[in-house]
């Protein structure tokens, strides 16, 4: 069951979601250093996320499943928000004039509350690997997504400030945060797809 768990974990971290497209365009515009509060953030958010989901959250959106559809429409906004701001932002050297700054700790933890691959696998998990919601497989769950997450959020964010060496003109970066902002709009397919059902 855990190497299950650590395997669903590590496929759910490891891929692209909004976390991780964030996180290279933040690498790439900022480097590692000044992305590591939102680094942190997204570990802290994932770890009480998946605590309070395991210890009752779940089971309001049963509940209430309207709830939960809501949450959608808020979550798709507010990352067509954060796309735009990726695409629009700041070029090199142009950063602290435009107010361009990689998100804080407290707004990386708050945002996987709208994150709706966050949200997915936060259900899913609990779901699957602590079905009857105790507190001890609750906290393995959490913890087992905490552990993973902490590797594929540095492989992310590293991936970007390898790529700041080619983004050294204007142009190029403006075209990597299009890029970017395109792709997490993309990120958006399965909740979009999961409205026409």
């Amino acid at each position: 069951m855990l190497t299950a768990l650590v395997t669903f974990a590590l496929v759910s971290t490891i891929t692209p979601g909004p976390n991780n497209l964030m996180l290279m365009a933040s690498g790439a515009n900022f480097g590692f250093g000044r992305t590591v509060p939102h680094m942190s953030g997204i570990l802290a958010g994932v770890l009480v996320m998946f605590v309070l989901v395991g210890i009752g959250l779940s089971q309001v959106f049963d509940a209430w499943p309207a709830s939960f559809q809501a949450l959608k429409v808020i979550s798709v906004l507010y990352l067509l928000f954060l796309a735009w701001k990726i695409a629009t932002a700041a070029g090199p050297g142009e950063g602290a004039a435009a107010g361009g700054k990689p998100l804080t700790f407290i707004q990386a933890a708050l945002f996987q509350w709208v994150n709706p691959k966050v949200w997915v696998v936060a259900l899913t998990a609990i779901t699957v690997y602590s079905p009857l919601h105790d507190a001890e497989a609750v906290i393995v769950v959490a913890l087992v997504f905490g552990m993973v997450t902490l590797p594929s959020v540095t492989i992310w964010t590293l991936m970007g400030q390898q790529l700041a060496s080619l983004l050294t003109n204007n142009l190029r970066l403006r075209i990597f945060n299009y890029i970017m902002g395109a792709l997490l709009v993309g990120s958006l397919y399965p909740v979009l797809l999961s409205w026409l059902d």
